[in-house]
């Protein structure tokens, strides 16, 4: 984020992903293991407009900027 921050106008839209891809019912639970919360992240596959999606939906295309940090990593710090 930083070096997009730092970085060059771009004049348009700049889209940043992580290194990883995950389903957003993982990042979920990735996200509460990471702060030691028991709930169960239950996944629905019949929850409307998040639930017709495509599976690469949230997946950035083209030329994005990767982080070199992971998920966890960053959860962690």
């Amino acid at each position: 984020m930083a070096e997009v921050y730092v970085g060059a106008p771009v004049r348009g839209t700049r889209n940043v992903a992580g290194p990883e891809v995950f389903t957003l019912d993982e990042v979920g639970r990735i996200s509460l293991a990471a702060r030691g919360d028991q709930r169960t992240v239950v996944t629905d596959n019949n929850a409307g407009i998040y639930a017709v999606a495509s599976s690469d939906f949230l997946i950035v295309k083209g030329d994005a900027v990767i982080a070199k940090t992971t998920y966890r990593d960053w959860l962690a710090r």
